[in-house]
């Protein structure tokens, strides 16, 4: 799959009064009405039982300049951090999941659904609010690296 360009996102949450991020690329268009996303998640991965547990996620789709924003997101090391979000600027969304400042563009979603999928949940979301911003450019991954257009 390697081979596959692909956009990078932050899942976020929140839960317990905290929020949570990961790192995702597996996200993909469901349905246009009702507005359906996914997301698949790796069943150990830190925020998998908080995202199951709160019902509502947002996906940050990265603008071309918020590479650190992915490598930190990927990062197991934010974990043991005093406040593993960081100082993520980001503003909260209507589901209450944070919305990461400065992407190009963010879903804020309820989980409508959720199937095991081998070592993976697949979350569909039902979108409730969406904003773009059409001035930024996506941040790429594609064969083990992050890449740009152009």
């Amino acid at each position: 799959m390697g081979h596959f360009a692909t956009g990078v996102t932050v899942i976020t949450t929140r839960h317990a009064a905290a929020n949570h991020g990961m790192t995702a690329n597996a996200v993909c268009s469901v349905s246009l009405d009702p507005l359906l996303v996914l997301v698949c998640v790796d069943k150990r991965a830190h925020s998998h039982g908080f995202l199951e547990a709160s019902g509502c996620f947002a996906v940050n789709i990265l603008s071309e300049d918020q590479e650190h924003l992915s490598r930190w997101f990927a990062n197991d090391e934010r974990l043991s951090a005093p406040d593993p979000f960081g100082d993520v600027a980001h503003r909260v969304g209507a589901t209450g999941a944070p919305l990461i400042e400065g992407c190009l563009a963010h879903l804020d979603c309820r989980v409508a659904a959720q199937y095991d999928a081998g070592d993976h949940t697949i979350f569909i979301g039902q979108v409730v609010d969406a904003a773009i911003d059409g001035e930024r450019r996506p941040l790429l991954f594609f064969k083990g690296r992050y890449a740009r257009l152009g």
